[in-house]
């Protein structure tokens, strides 16, 4: 019988470099949207001379894995495709039938996330979930909490489930996901009692999610969701009432 060997080729340096990154961004550990280190770093971590890292950095950006920005520096690309987001980003603040349908969304993704993250956060994850909440109602105190606060307590939840297709589904809307939070913050300050409720629903998902219990974690979040969902179309329209009604009359 004729069997068919074929040489072994050993793999070149940028070739190694490639499958090591490749490696970490299906294991979630670089994640997107995340900076990696520069050449001369990297060149200096692996051990190899700076042209093979940036070759194995050309073969990555060409793959679609990596991106450089403007401004210095290359970054990880979401595996998912994010272009179509941001037409739609200005939308969903003028549209609540949009903006309804982006919650529901973000129903699915984070209650799953959330009934993940009680089973799977690391003690880590859980500290910077107390760290971020703990900013929340230090700046509650004051009036309202940052959006950016808001969204990376909603993104750390996301990363303890350690499931790197969530992750980067979620990144996929990001700008919709700032969006949605940032409008709804907003007109939420400005109701009496919201700020409050808000508030206490994010404790809530914290505490389920730190005494590792996934079903209460996924109610938490799922309740306050429907407190988005159900709040924000009344507000909108009540917002839209208004600038018609300032309007000098013909």
């Amino acid at each position: 019988m004729t069997i068919l060997f074929k040489p072994i080729r050993p793999k070149k340096i940028s070739e190694e470099i490639v499958e090591q990154i490749k490696v970490l961004i299906s294991k979630g550990q670089l994640k997107p949207g995340e900076r990696i280190p520069s050449e001369r770093d990297l060149a200096t971590l692996l051990g190899v001379s700076r042209p093979s890292v940036r070759e194995a950095i050309m073969v990555l950006e060409a793959m679609g894995l990596l991106e450089s920005r403007q401004g210095g520096g290359t970054y990880v690309r979401s595996l998912t495709e994010t272009v179509l987001a941001d037409p739609l980003t200005t939308m969903v603040e003028k549209d609540p039938l949009l903006l309804q349908a982006l919650v529901e969304v973000r129903m699915g993704i984070e209650s799953w996330a959330a009934f993940l993250a009680a089973s799977r956060a690391t003690q880590e994850e859980i500290d910077t979930l107390a760290k971020l909440l703990k900013e929340m109602e230090r700046q509650a105190a004051r009036g309202g909490w940052d959006p950016k606060v808001d969204a990376q307590f909603h993104y750390t939840i996301t990363t303890a489930t350690h499931n790197t297709l969530q992750l980067h589904v979620l990144d996929t809307i990001r700008g919709l996901f700032h969006a949605t939070i940032e409008l709804a913050l907003t007109e939420f300050y400005r109701r009496e009692g919201y700020l409050e409720a808000l508030l206490a629903q994010h404790r809530s998902i914290y505490e389920a999610i730190s005494d590792r219990n996934p079903e209460q974690a996924r109610q938490s979040m799922m309740d306050h969701l429907q407190f988005v969902q159900e709040k924000m179309p009344q507000i909108l329209q009540e917002r839209e009432a208004e600038r018609h009604s300032a309007l000098p009359s013909k």
